[in-house]
């Protein structure tokens, strides 16, 4: 099962050129996940087809009242006309958050990872009464404001003096439930909320302020053009879903590294400025002779020193005064390099493959980039015996750029 955008790239509507209208009934109203983003939102499900044309368009009562926009649909071999549309209360939530600080701050969110806590022995085990319902807290994200109050372990019950059942839910309308992450969901980044926790058998109650959550995988570069740094021809950049997404299409999450979707999916950021960092592609050269094979595998230490971020690795490989450059990789891969050979050689290799800088704008600061040395229009003539190798990257991988 596999929730897309049907608006994809198409210039047109699917089908033919006029406006294009669908009916169809509401099936229901869940919490359900936004492809375009790691938002858990309101969201209504309708059996009318969303297709390239009507995709983005708005969604219409019998009375003639918006109440929605239609905006992704579900794949699978065995559904058919599965669509899903934004119901208001997120639009207008969005409309508010931007009235309210002059900019778009995104919903926020707990920070947790939580269990259901419908088995009696899971109960009893944390010393819950029977009459106390909640749900478990499993993993807590450093970054998280919530991580000053809550631990693993934990037992959630309520958010807002509203009770949370063992199954996660809370009422809905009439009758009805709905997951509780509802609640956190029509809050605004800034404000606060009281919690009842009980830890180890004891209840207490807390106020936390939320924020919007820290991605180790970001969702969106907003706008921004993508970070890189080229040393002896490795090239080095962060993970992104965009970044993704030009590697490996539209299928990225079947065909991208496991332990790079894991990352995505369930990696929590130990600080605010952490990224994944991985040795994207390797331009061919005399100086990374046998690593021209290594591709989007993340770079873990360089000469022992932990990598933050691709700040953090431009910064440990400037101040280099080692003989070697040593990094170690993902899966105990190791990369060695002289060090005054890599810093020398990376001019000219910038020149082969006609780019200016050795690193993207945001890191440069107070130590300058290296330019190539060769971008006057002057030819650069590449060794016979590493024109295949060189060809081989080129199909392999992207300019760090294009995404």
């Amino acid at each position: 099962m596999r929730l897309v955008d049907p608006c994809g790239w198409m210039p047109r509507a699917a089908g033919g050129d006029t406006m294009s209208v669908t009916s169809g009934v509401v099936s229901r109203i869940e919490v359900t996940a936004y492809m375009h983003g790691s938002s858990e939102l309101l969201g209504i499900q309708i059996d009318a087809a969303i297709n390239s044309g009507n995709s983005g368009g708005p969604a219409f009562n019998d009375a003639g009242e918006c109440v929605g926009i239609a905006f992704q649909s579900l794949k699978h071999e065995d559904a058919e006309n599965i669509g899903y549309i934004i119901p208001t209360p997120v639009i207008e939530h969005f409309l508010t958050d931007y009235a309210r600080h002059g900019r778009y701050t995104g919903f926020p969110c707990l920070g947790v990872e939580w269990q259901k806590m419908e088995n009696p022995d899971l109960r009893a085990a944390l010393k819950m009464q029977p009459d106390q319902k909640g749900v478990l807290i499993r993993r807590v994200e450093p970054t998280s404001a919530v991580s000053e109050v809550l631990r693993q372990n934990d037992v959630l019950m309520s958010f807002d003096g509203v009770g949370i059942a063992n199954d996660g839910t809370v009422p809905f309308r009439s009758g009805e439930r709905i997951s509780f992450s509802y609640l956190v969901s029509n809050k605004y980044t800034g404000e606060e909320a009281e919690l009842v926790v009980l830890h180890e058998g004891k209840q207490r109650t807390v106020r936390v302020s939320l924020r919007a959550a820290v991605r180790l995988v970001p969702f969106h570069i907003r706008g921004l053009p993508p970070s890189y740094l080229i040393v002896a021809g490795l090239v080095f950049t962060t993970v992104t879903v965009p970044y993704l997404r030009s590697e490996y299409g539209k299928e990225y999450d079947f065909d991208a590294p496991v332990k790079l979707l894991d990352k995505m999916m369930h990696g929590m950021a130990s600080h605010a400025d952490e990224q994944v960092v991985v040795l994207s592609q390797v331009l061919a050269s005399d100086v990374n002779t046998g690593y021209e094979d290594i591709c989007n595998t993340q770079v873990v230490a360089l000469n022992n020193a932990p990598i933050k971020n691709l700040a953090d690795l431009a910064a440990k490989v400037d101040a280099c005064t080692d003989s070697f450059l040593c990094l170690d990789l993902d899966y105990n891969q190791k990369v060695v390099l002289d060090t005054a050979k890599a810093k020398a050689a990376t001019p000219d290799i910038l020149a082969v493959h006609c780019i200016s800088n050795d690193r993207s704008s945001d890191l440069v600061k107070s130590t300058p980039p290296v330019a190539s040395s060769k971008m006057d229009g002057q030819s650069t003539e590449v060794p016979s015996d590493k024109k295949d190798k060189l060809s081989k990257a080129r199909k392999r991988g992207r300019p760090v750029t294009a995404y």
